[in-house]
């Protein structure tokens, strides 16, 4: 058995001395590093083994990190990370302190951009390759987006600024058969090579300047003589839509050829003005129950794997069957880790409540219409759709449109209903704005992963949406405590006549008996508890932990009140300034930054009325959640919520140093409690 490269390997020059055969061995020893990691750590496992090939290509072609490498999205980049010194730290993968799970500067020189979302490479590109023409460097640029990114709207709009200001950069398209239909047949490759040729583009430059030197048909001739060029281009393959857009098209290349790509990529880096490289890739290549179930397999979140032996013993296609049929377990629970051993059975998270509850809704609603933005089963609206395939849209990777669609099916008498995840939801705040609130129209955003999301680190934790909306005029915000109320609170927003955006993380429910879901009058919180000391005022799931801390406090002596606000717009202010009068300090609570976030509508409405009120006047109001000042790095949800002392035991932590800077001093003589509500027991 031959010994093994990766782990040799220093850097991505380190590429450049292997031999083809290597290079194969190499790709292999790759695919085995991720299948054997993600199948503890959970990871996007399709993406980056379709992406092996592609990456060792440029890496052996391009001098990272002088020359620059963009990926588009980047959970594809799992093949870069183990060639660019990060083999040894791999088995670390998406945990706290460890390695993430997208590109990150912070983490390796090669990692050009922090990146999450579809559709921002094709821009930070261009933005590098314009500042290399500024300066006249000489590094190259190049951008890996997939055919599903390439769709979105910023995309578009940098293919434009690209092709029309002819920017010297290679764009590769991987396209792994989601998206954009495949080329077939000898002489659409046959044009790809001509169009690679140095002979062809320096010909018909000259061709087109002699021509035109000719008096009086010179111009026509020159025309005509363009036109039938870019007929017999169109007709042979689907690149017309770049080379309109003035980016030289070629395609399609073989994504898992190391020669053809290395071949074609050299000679495109040579070609002058914008390339784009149509690459065809196999989603989860090489790894038989991720090639047949790509959905299942994109998402981060895994079922428990059995890692096959590596490839030069023997390969994963070949074992893949004798690991017996594997579970998959769909985006529905996007960032949550795989496991080696047997997990819990969790309770039904709250995407999943939710989209039973609209489907039940929508069974007696013809109204009802679910869309979102290319995220089908993260969303769990798949369910929706089996059912009423009529009333669902999903309009791809364009968030944007999806808000200012619903506006309209709403301006036509429907009842929208656009679930995003609350990260993704940040690229249509103008929709929401202009199109959803000064419209006034019954807009209901089911803002799917607020709060913490977990291992998929800074571009994606949803800490951002709560005090962004804040701020919008006629639009309702809600959160519940719990996977009931949820449903009830589904309810009362699908009964307004205005904007209306409901919270909710991607925790399991506690598992608490269903009830009959009601409206609940908007505006409308609920005491938990009654207490004399503190009030606790909790906005979202996190009630359920300051009820937890509430307990642990109780246990010293203090006589705490409990309030679920449910609204953090409108809030319930008579009923949290009635339960705030007299106490020695109020607390809120929120899984959101707290800059402009519900915390600080509470502080808001106790100074305006501590103005006139004696008995608010000396209350003091503290504001937890999560730091305004800095991103939330990657880690488990409760890692994470342990690091950032959201959990009970660091609410109560933060509660006790509150109090000790306050100066409360001693707790009253203990009081009996009344009964905690079902969320605490949960």
């Amino acid at each position: 058995m031959t010994a093994p490269i990766l782990p040799s390997l220093q850097g991505p020059a380190d590429l450049r001395r292997l031999t083809e055969a290597e290079l194969e061995q190499l790709a292999a020893e790759v695919r085995d590093a991720i299948i054997a990691t993600v199948a503890t750590t959970g990871g996007h496992l399709g993406s980056s083994l379709g992406v092996v090939e592609l990456t060792i290509a440029l890496h052996r072609l391009l001098e990272s990190p002088r020359d620059r490498i963009v990926w588009d999205t980047g959970h594809q980049t799992y093949p870069h990370k183990l060639l660019t010194g990060r083999f040894g730290r791999f088995g670390t993968l998406r945990q706290l302190g460890g390695i993430g799970g997208f590109p990150r500067r912070s983490e390796s020189e090669h990692d050009v951009f922090d990146g999450g979302h579809a559709g921002t490479g094709l821009s930070i590109g261009q933005g590098l390759a314009t500042a290399r023409d500024l300066r006249h460097g000489k590094e190259q640029i190049a951008v890996v987006v997939g055919d599903a990114a390439v769709t979105s709207g910023l995309s578009l709009e940098a293919l434009n600024d690209i092709g029309q200001r002819k920017t010297q950069l290679l764009i590769v398209l991987n396209d792994n058969e989601m998206s954009i239909s495949p080329t077939v047949g000898g002489l659409s490759k046959y044009l790809s090579q001509i169009k690679l040729s140095g002979t062809w583009q320096s010909s018909k430059t000259a061709y087109d300047e002699l021509v035109g030197k000719i008096p009086a048909v010179g111009p026509t001739v020159r025309e005509l003589s363009q036109r039938l060029r870019a007929s017999v281009v169109t007709f042979a393959q689907p690149g017309r839509l770049f080379e309109d857009l003035g980016i030289t098209y070629i395609g399609l290349i073989p994504g898992h050829d190391l020669k053809a790509l290395l071949s074609t990529f050299q000679q495109a880096l040579s070609l002058k003005g914008p390339v784009i490289v149509h690459v065809r890739t196999q989603k989860g290549r090489g790894f038989r129950p991720a090639e047949t179930d790509q959905i299942g397999f994109h998402g981060a979140a895994l079922p428990p794997m059995a890692v096959p032996p590596p490839t030069n013993e023997k390969s994963h296609a070949d074992l893949a069957g004798a690991a017996g049929a594997m579970p998959t377990e769909s985006m529905a629970d996007d960032a949550a880790p795989a496991s080696a051993v047997v997990r819990q059975v969790k309770h039904p998270n709250y995407t999943a409540v939710f989209v039973r509850e609209l489907i039940a809704q929508a069974r007696t609603d013809p109204r009802i219409v679910a869309i979102t933005a290319g995220m089908p089963t993260g969303t769990g609206l798949s369910n929706f759709q089996a059912e009423f395939p009529d009333r669902f849209i999903d309009v791809g990777i364009a968030e944007q449109h999806s808000v200012a669609l619903a506006t309209g099916l709403a301006m036509g008498g429907m009842r929208p209903v656009v679930a995003l995840y609350s990260t993704f939801l940040q690229r249509a705040f103008d929709q929401t704005v202009h199109d959803v609130c000064q419209n006034d129209q019954p807009v209901l955003i089911a803002v799917d992963r607020a709060g913490l999301v977990g291992e998929d680190g800074t571009s994606h934790q949803g800490m951002f949406t709560l005090p962004a909306q804040r701020q919008l005029p006629n639009l309702v915000i809600a959160s519940p405590k719990d996977e009931q109320e949820l449903r009830s609170l589904l309810l009362t927003a699908l009964a307004q006549d205005r904007p209306f955006a409901l919270h909710y993380p991607r925790d399991p429910g506690f598992g608490l008996a269903a009830t009959e879901a009601a409206v609940i009058p908007v505006g409308r919180g609920e005491v938990i508890r009654t207490g004399t000391d503190l009030l606790f005022v909790g906005f979202g799931p996190i009630v359920a932990r300051a009820v937890e801390a509430a307990d642990l406090l109780t246990a010293e002596g203090w006589s705490i009140g409990v309030v679920n606000a449910r609204f953090a717009k409108p809030l319930d202010r008579d009923l949290i300034l009635g339960e705030a009068r007299g106490k020695r300090l109020v607390v809120t609570f929120e899984e959101s930054v707290v800059t402009g976030g519900f915390g600080v509508g509470v502080l808001e409405a106790i100074e305006e009325a501590r103005l006139a009120d004696h008995a608010l006047r000396e209350v003091p109001v503290r504001i937890i959640g999560i730091p305004g000042d800095a991103f939330v790095e990657h880690g488990s949800v409760a890692d994470l919520r342990r690091v950032l002392r959201l959990d009970g035991p660091g609410l109560a932590e933060q509660i006790r140093e509150t109090l000790d800077q306050i100066g409360a001093g001693a707790a009253t003589p203990s009081v009996d409690q009344p009964p905690v509500s079902p969320v605490a027991a949960g």
